[in-house]
């Protein structure tokens, strides 16, 4: 299956639409159309605008949910004590597979984003707004927004305003790396943590948040706290936009109140009535199972409290007739080519953690799966920026969501069911060709040929470890491009002419690895 989303993908709404409103009417929202829609809306000081955020609770909506009105606060502060114009910086970039409400809004109400994001200039003193993107589609309607509003990146304007194109990676919608980005450099982290707030884009105090987040400080300023409160609960007022895919009948983006049961939700898109999993947060979240989806509705608490996360939206079901550890297996290996290729944790545990799970799925038998649990431990809170972190919570709770479907791997060599692909990931080619990104090849070993030399896994140890029986175990991942050279570098230098590139799907698993008895049977001993 494997079918990636579509930029826009069918838009529902349920109750009232806030962020939607207007899309029963047109596919996008010019700046005529959007003012019929939502009305003008007036200035308002930065003291107000920070009440204001506080009052209606609005944290970020890409998925770290750092309360606005702090980080308003924070900005005006360091603006204050440096005598900087600060920056703000809408992060459009949307590099997960699994998520397309950022782009949804993008591309259909785009000036409900502006809005947002200049009213928030405007009670800074900023005189730069800075708007991040990743596809074609959301580029376009963005500078057609800046366009209808008469902004641009020319000298003179009160305001300048310019659009940054960042790649369609994982780590590129990090706020480091977006800052990055739109500093002239990669959209990756930049290996060191410094608060935007203090230091961002130019070293100006700059205040950076998601597509949404802006949208929804829009609709409240036009609305007033109270009003905006009148949907959803009370802890959590408003709505959110989510993405749901995964194995359902319509994939879709939904705008939802928060308090709305998960299972309705699931319904709506036409997902499994008993889910044997549901993959909260994105491919940085939670599984939870069937009954926690009876026992959980739409917001940060409620899901926290069963075990998943509302993250950046996105909730991916799967049924019970596809392995969700096949399922898994494929993200890992996505995640594992995801790496900046900066730290280790990354670097190298990512793709050891997913050729350790490969192992498991390949009968390993226990030894394997303690030896991945050891990975994704060593991974969790050393890297420099979320990823590795983000990855090993997906690993840890695909571990723990499925105990029945690994006891049959480890114990009995299989579940007995297929990989259905049902989870969402990119078509080979679909990014630039930029460092570390996949390179379409992937490592094999003629296992008639091998006699446990180990100088392979010296090369190239974030590709090829020693196992516990003397001979390399390779990463079901592909090879990252920025690897390639040293991954041909290995084939070269092995003594018995055993090890190999080709070319190979990506993402689809290869052969199975052949157990350690088989292999040292097959090789000579060891030179």
């Amino acid at each position: 299956m494997n079918a990636p989303l579509p930029d826009v993908p069918e838009v529902r709404v349920v109750g009232l639409p806030q962020l939607t409103q207007g899309f029963d009417l047109v596919e996008r929202l010019d700046l005529q159309m959007h003012l019929k829609v939502h009305g003008p809306l007036e200035p308002m000081g930065g003291e107000r605008l920070a009440q204001l955020a506080e009052e209606i609770s609005l944290t970020g909506r890409g998925g770290a949910g750092f309360p606005f009105g702090k980080k308003l606060r924070a900005v005006a502060k360091a603006t204050i004590r440096r005598g900087v114009r600060p920056v703000v910086v809408v992060n459009g970039s949307e590099g997960e597979p699994a998520c397309r409400k950022d782009t949804v809004l993008l591309n259909r109400a785009p000036h409900l984003i502006l809005d947002g994001a200049l009213l928030a200039a405007e009670a800074l003193g900023a005189r730069t707004l800075v708007v991040a993107v990743t596809r074609n589609s959301t580029e376009i309607s963005i500078r057609a927004a800046l366009a209808e509003r008469g902004l641009s990146d020319r000298r003179g304007q009160r305001l300048r305003a310019r659009v940054v194109r960042t790649p369609e990676r994982m780590v590129s919608g990090e706020a480091s790396s977006v800052i990055r980005a739109v500093n002239g450099g990669p959209a990756i982290p930049p290996g060191r943590r410094e608060r935007a707030a203090e230091s961002g884009v130019g070293n100006a105090p700059t205040l950076l948040s998601n597509a949404e987040t802006f949208a929804q400080l829009a609709v409240a300023a036009r609305t007033g706290a109270g009003r905006y409160s009148q949907h959803g609960l009370d802890s959590e007022p408003g709505t959110v936009m989510l993405t749901i895919s995964g194995q359902v009948a319509r994939p879709m983006v939904v705008e939802v109140p928060t308090g709305v049961p998960m299972r309705y939700v699931l319904q709506l898109a036409g997902a499994p009535q008993v889910p044997q999993g549901v993959l909260t947060g994105g491919y940085h979240g939670n599984w939870i199972d069937s009954m926690a989806v009876d026992n959980c509705v739409i917001s940060k608490q409620s899901m926290a409290a069963v075990g998943g996360a509302l993250g950046a939206g996105a909730i991916l079901p799967i049924g019970p007739d596809t392995c969700p550890l096949g399922e898994a297996q494929r993200v890992a290996n996505w995640l594992a080519a995801e790496t900046a290729g900066q730290c280790g944790p990354c670097r190298l545990g990512l793709p050891a953690a997913a050729g350790g799970l490969s192992d498991v799925l390949n009968g390993g038998g226990p030894a394997a799966l303690e030896a991945l649990r050891e990975v994704t431990q060593a991974v969790k809170g050393r890297g420099v920026c979320k990823h590795p972190d983000g990855s090993a919570r997906f690993f840890s709770s695909t571990l723990s969501a499925f105990t029945d479907d690994l006891a049959a791997h480890v114990l009995h060599g299989g579940c007995g069911r297929p990989t259905l692909g049902v989870l969402p990931l990119p078509e080979p080619g679909y990014q630039e060709v930029v460092e570390s990104i996949p390179s379409g090849e992937k490592l094999a070993v003629d296992w008639t040929l091998c006699k446990g030399h180990g100088l392979c896994a010296d090369i190239v140890p974030e590709l090829i470890r020693m196992g516990r029986d003397g001979y390399p175990v390779l990463s079901e991942a592909s090879v990252p491009t920025h690897l390639r050279d040293r991954a041909q570098l290995a084939v070269r230098r092995c003594p018995e002419l055993a090890l190999r590139l080709e070319q190979g799907p990506q993402d689809r698993p290869s052969r199975p690895a052949l157990p350690s008895a088989d292999r040292k049977a097959l090789g000579s001993g060891r030179g």
